[in-house]
């Protein structure tokens, strides 16, 4: 969990930072899932409580990438279990498994 810039429109927030390390060779780019504390009920908001955060959900519906620049500092770490989650709503909103 980061706490990113994800420009003007969509302010600083935290973010789950869901691709793997980069190399040297690759180019500094992060995809992200966005955390929102403005929840409305969607199926493809996943909420999952961490001390760290207000409460809210991940928008796995925002899922983007951005260049690593937009890093402002570490929040902390999701359990296994709770990474999971989100990524089985990335999953269903991709289409990877049924609603």
């Amino acid at each position: 969990m980061w706490l990113f810039d994800l420009g003007h429109a969509a302010k600083v927030r935290p973010v789950l930072v869901i691709s793997i390390p980069y190399g040297d060779d690759d180019r500094a780019l992060n995809t992200i899932i966005p955390h929102t504390t403005s929840a409305r009920g969607s199926t493809h908001e996943v909420r999952v409580d961490v001390p760290f955060l207000k409460s809210g959900a991940f928008l796995v519906q925002g899922v983007a990438t951005y260049p690593a620049s937009a890093k402002i500092r570490k929040l902390g770490e999701l359990r296994p279990e709770l990474f999971a989650l989100v990524m089985k709503g990335l999953a269903r909103w991709l289409g990877q498994m049924p609603n």
